[in-house]
């Protein structure tokens, strides 16, 4: 039998949060691109749902960095993990940070051709 404990995952509160961690998670070509798909998403997402150019252990830690650094929340829900991103919290830390970087990363994605 798994205990209810042993599926809840830790994450920093808001008053944890730092920019410094936050713009190192974002850094990353394929967190930035994790973020915007989340960013964009009527609902929380698995992680199954995400089709990343690197192995599912990659992966794995590409959600974990996210996670640990405020970014993203994530919880189980049945068996699947969802993730969200945090944008209220960031937001009230550090205003337009999320907009602004993600709005760099689409401008830029179009500017390269891709999406």
């Amino acid at each position: 039998m798994t205990s209810n404990a042993a599926r809840v995952l830790a994450h920093p509160s808001r008053e944890e949060i730092r920019v410094e961690g936050v713009l190192h998670a974002l850094s990353d070509p394929v967190r930035l691109r994790i973020v915007r798909h989340l960013a964009t998403a009527a609902d929380e997402l698995a992680c199954s749902r995400f089709e990343l150019p690197v192995s599912k252990s990659t992966s794995t830690h590409h959600f974990r960095v996210l996670r640990e650094s405020g970014v993203i929340s994530q919880f189980y829900r049945g068996t699947a993990k969802l993730s969200c991103v945090r944008a209220e919290d960031l937001d009230t830390l550090f205003p337009g940070l999320l907009d602004s970087v993600l709005g760099a990363a689409a401008l830029q994605a179009e500017r390269l051709g891709k999406s």
